[in-house]
């Protein structure tokens, strides 16, 4: 795909992971919308980068895991924009607890966040791809999504399922010319999560590591599609 031109939504947009992939979409000349929960995290972030991308970055508020937002959220994007292009879900949070600490609020929050999320953004992206012609959806899920641990329940369950939802879809829209993609990163050094210990180690993926393999997703031939990428950092501490 030739990204210069093409609207791209990022959820999360305003830090960590998706900070960074939006700040690469925009420098493959991309117009790029970001959302998030937190009005002013959007608009300092939408502020700061609109010096050097203006008329090309734009942002609203949204609950990722409430339709009613998602469906306000592509309202707008259709009006501002008339369609979209690409769709990167990255939206997430991480509760870390046993099952039996972990309340059912919290478990409903990490399954609406992490996975109901990708059903309502996808549902309301493919229409207005395949009117398009096509278009790319990248899905962040984790290695979490492969590899269960103690205290993860929720978290697991959830990227669990965003990979068997990005695989069936992947096979729904394929000739459709609308490719589906999933990476799964290891540990990223960001502030995401709770009770995992610091995320400041040296060791760990930089969300600019996520962002550059996006990319490269996006410009392959659309002959070729990587539709399951799985990154870990290469010198992980031994145990």
């Amino acid at each position: 795909m030739d990204i210069k031109g093409k609207r791209a939504l990022v959820t999360g947009g305003t830090k960590g992971i998706g900070r960074a992939i939006v700040e690469a979409l925009l420098a493959e000349q991309a117009k790029v919308l970001i959302t998030a929960r937190n009005t002013r995290d959007i608009e300092k972030v939408v502020a700061a980068l609109e010096k050097e991308h203006k008329g090309r970055i734009l942002g609203k508020a949204c609950d990722v895991g409430k339709l009613e937002e998602v469906e306000t959220l592509f309202s707008f994007c259709v009006e501002q924009w008339q369609g979209i292009d690409i769709l990167i879900n990255n939206a997430g949070i991480g509760i870390f607890k046993n099952v039996e600490d972990l309340s059912p609020e919290e478990w409903r929050s990490t399954i609406s966040t992490n996975l109901d999320s990708l059903y309502y953004y996808c549902h309301m992206a493919l229409p207005h791809m395949k009117r398009a012609g096509g278009g790319f959806i990248i899905n962040i899920a984790s290695l979490a999504g492969k590899n269960a641990f103690a205290g993860g329940a929720a978290y697991n369950a959830s990227k669990f399922g965003a990979v068997g939802f990005s695989e069936a879809l992947m096979q729904e829209v394929r000739h459709d010319d609308i490719q589906v993609a999933y990476i799964m990163p290891g540990s990223v050094d960001t502030d995401f999560g709770t009770g995992r210990g610091s995320a400041e180690a040296s060791w760990k993926l930089a969300p600019a590591d996520v962002a550059e393999v996006v990319i490269q997703t996006l410009k392959r031939h659309p002959r070729c599609l990587t539709s399951r990428i799985e990154m870990r950092p290469s010198k992980p501490p031994k145990k």
